[in-house]
């Protein structure tokens, strides 16, 4: 199946700088910026530059440069933010939804950095509702 970017979607326009954003971090080829509707204390949303959908699709088309940039800025978002064992936090978790069951809002690929408290448990058994 081939990919189908939207360009109008709320990701292409930040980094179009139509739409402002608590900026965090910004690399050649990523962008870093806290989320507007945060679930914990720390909540930062890691985007690449480039025109991916979802994970998926950012995995098999993009370069390796931009692969290792985001890989680096997710992992610096989670050493500045505190919430790496190694940086003094207590962990964190790492989210990319994909597609309708996913959930995914917003159709240009991202991870969730979430941390700061216990998060508790990550999805239900399936078959149980949320």
């Amino acid at each position: 199946m081939a990919y189908s970017y939207d360009n109008s979607n709320i990701f292409a326009k930040i980094l179009r700088g139509e739409i402002p954003c608590g900026k965090v971090l910004e690399t050649e080829h990523s962008l870093a910026f806290n989320d507007i509707a945060p679930k914990a204390p720390v909540h930062v949303l890691v985007i690449p530059k480039g025109s991916y959908v979802n994970f998926d699709h950012f995995a098999a088309e993009a370069s390796d440069a931009e692969l290792a940039d985001f890989s680096r800025a997710v992992g610096e978002i989670c050493r500045s933010t505190g919430v790496a064992e190694h940086s003094g936090g207590n962990g964190y978790r790492l989210i990319s939804n994909s597609g309708s069951d996913g959930v995914q809002v917003v159709p240009h690929m991202h991870v969730h950095v979430i941390g700061g408290c216990l998060l508790g448990s990550f999805v239900q058994p399936a078959g149980e509702s949320q």
